[in-house]
């Protein structure tokens, strides 16, 4: 039997039943008319989708010989990781065997989120324990960068360790355009992003970053790019051979740089979205999501210069000043927001050596 979504066409064996059968779930991208590129309106019917259109079973028979990992980059994040990491387990490892293998990276962690990660059923690996001859960087891209090297999957999925309500349809929702469409090299997640404060949400409060930073920011320069819903959200999957030939921002920047050299490297078609229905999280403080901006625009400034889409006069400045009203006015604190970055993990010959003895696995 063949079905169809909004992107693509799976072939599936006879009797199985697709998101034909469920219109109403079916969430395409809402355009005002001429008011959005053509481009960005095509793209947006042809490659979204939403998590229900990729039941696991289906994509149990597509995947063949495939390989897949999921990956959690993790700091400090006892009290949510063991949730996410044990719904995956039972869902897609035990009881349908998609999943191959699920690593949680720990990023420097001084609580339990090893220990927790651990007795869920996730193969927990230390991010400084992962190619130590190349040094130690902070922050999330690290551990992203990290996992290339600790996993074996030719699919992986990133997936934040921090989010509560998980539900196992995040992974397979990932999956589904990478097993069923070869041009699909790279899948973000979208969601609705409620603003969590204490037991107050806000409905359509979430993403701050991204609204205000991210999106003029890719309207801007990557207007083609604009139908991208959450540019900036940690949920996303991606194959190997195109992750492993791009360069990793260590810190917050990492996922728009990802979106945007992947852009760059394959093209607008080979990226596609799936909507995931709704994220919850904890968020962060204003004073930290001036640092995450800070690096955002350097992340994007980085990519306008190596692209050739500027010739910068000068560096851009990398100290970020604040201020805060102390007892005598008001006092100054500074920080340094620069973007530290490593190189595609295809040019680690500690990596490709690896990788050629036994492609494929560990």
């Amino acid at each position: 039997m063949i079905w169809e979504c909004p992107a693509f066409q799976y072939k599936g064996p006879a009797g199985t039943s697709g998101p034909d059968a469920r219109p109403e779930a079916r969430r395409e991208a809402r355009t005002e008319g001429e008011r959005v590129l053509p481009e960005v309106a095509a793209w947006s019917a042809r490659r979204t989708s939403t998590a229900e259109d990729w039941p696991p079973r289906p994509l149990l028979a597509a995947k063949g010989d495939a390989r897949i990992s999921v990956v959690l980059p993790a700091r400090d994040e006892e009290a949510t990781v063991g949730a996410i990491v044990a719904a995956i387990r039972t869902d897609l490892v035990e009881r349908i065997p998609l999943v191959d293998e699920i690593v949680v990276v720990d990023s420097r962690s001084a609580d339990r989120t090893a220990a927790v990660a651990a007795a869920a059923g996730a193969d927990v690996v230390a991010q400084d324990s992962v190619l130590p001859g190349r040094g130690r960087m902070s922050g999330k891209g690290e551990a992203l960068w990290k996992s290339l090297a600790a996993t074996s999957g030719d699919l992986i999925v990133f997936i934040d360790a921090d989010l509560r309500e998980f539900s196992s349809s995040y992974v397979t929702g990932l999956l589904g355009p990478l097993l069923t469409d070869p041009s699909v090299g790279y899948v973000k997640g979208c969601y609705d992003r409620p603003l969590v404060d204490g037991e107050r949400r806000v409905e359509g409060g979430g993403g701050r970053v991204t609204e205000l930073v991210a999106r003029p920011l890719i309207n801007l320069h990557w207007p083609r790019l604009a139908g991208v819903m959450q540019p900036l959200g940690g949920e996303y999957a991606g194959r190997r051979a195109l992750l492993e030939r791009l360069p990793f921002v260590t810190g917050y920047g990492v996922e728009l740089g990802l979106l945007l050299d992947v852009y760059q490297d394959s093209g607008l078609d080979a990226i596609a979205q799936v909507d995931l229905g709704r994220r919850v999280h904890a968020h962060q403080s204003t004073e930290a999501l001036g640092a995450m901006s800070g690096q955002i625009m350097l992340t994007a400034w980085s990519r306008l210069e190596r692209h050739g889409r500027m010739m910068p006069l000068e560096a851009p400045a990398t100290a970020l000043t604040r201020f805060r009203r102390g007892p005598d006015g008001y006092d100054a604190a500074t920080t340094d927001v620069a973007v530290g970055e490593r190189p595609p993990m295809i040019e680690v010959p500690e990596y490709a050596a690896a990788r050629s003895i036994s492609p494929g696995r560990r």
